[in-house]
């Protein structure tokens, strides 16, 4: 059975990113993934879902998802794309039973939110887990705009972190009769 995973980081206002995608002055330097599990976590992943945002920022520094199957919604193509990226486009509950029949296990919904968000409205999203930064950041890019569908979550767990950040997990609610 596969598990549908989105791990992020997210503003306290739920922002994933500034307006123009940067993460690096409030994210990066102060939150390294090290520490919430991650290396727990990506050792798991099968394979990776991502947008051609998300795949633009890691394609423009050192791959970091060498060895690990990584899928790309995008309608437009990628130039020169790491060994083990592939792309799709159109439907996205036939892009999830692909990875589904393929057997990887866990795969990480690592985002864009528009990613996230289309996986959320399909019913494939199984696991929900954030560092939770204690910054405001206003305007950005929002994780859930007006207009995501419903999610029922369970808390799982959530961990004080460095600096005043926190580490929750959330699993998809039991359908109830």
């Amino acid at each position: 059975m596969t598990v549908w995973h989105c791990h992020i980081a997210v503003s306290l206002d739920g922002k994933i990113a500034r307006p123009d995608g940067g993460v690096e002055d409030w994210l990066v330097a102060d939150y390294p993934p090290e520490g919430l599990g991650f290396e727990e976590f990506y050792a798991g992943v099968g394979a990776i879902l991502m947008g051609r945002g998300t795949y633009d920022a890691a394609a423009g520094q050192d791959w970091p998802y060498a060895g690990k199957a990584v899928t790309v919604l995008t309608s437009r193509p990628l130039e020169a794309p790491p060994p083990g990226v592939r792309v799709r486009s159109g439907d996205l509950a036939a892009v999830a039973a692909e990875l589904e029949a393929e057997g990887h296990g866990t795969v990480w919904v690592e985002g864009g939110g528009q990613v996230i968000r289309g996986m959320m409205a399909i019913g494939k999203l199984d696991i929900l887990e954030m560092a939770v930064i204690p910054i405001i950041l206003g305007d950005g890019i929002p994780l859930f705009p007006p207009g995501t569908p419903e999610l029922k979550l369970e808390l799982d767990f959530a961990r004080p972190w460095r600096k005043g950040a926190i580490h929750v997990k959330y699993r998809r609610a039991a359908a109830t009769a």
